[in-house]
């Protein structure tokens, strides 16, 4: 998934930064987040507050 990135890139899509970021969202705005998968190589994971479509593939939820 992350093999052409650059190492700052590949530290900066990673999983735990992703859910780091929802649970920084979460506590600010009290607002549940999703972290979810894209698929798309250069942002492997995306954090939303939208709850995601039936077919997006949902790795957390931060309530």
């Amino acid at each position: 998934m992350s093999a052409g990135l650059s190492p700052l890139r590949r530290r900066l899509t990673t999983f735990e930064r992703c859910y780091a970021v929802a649970t920084q969202l979460r506590r600010e705005t009290h607002v549940d987040q999703f972290v979810i998968r894209t698929g798309i190589p250069l942002q492997p994971f995306r954090v939303t507050a939208r709850r995601p479509a039936d077919d997006d593939v949902i790795l957390a939820w931060v309530a």
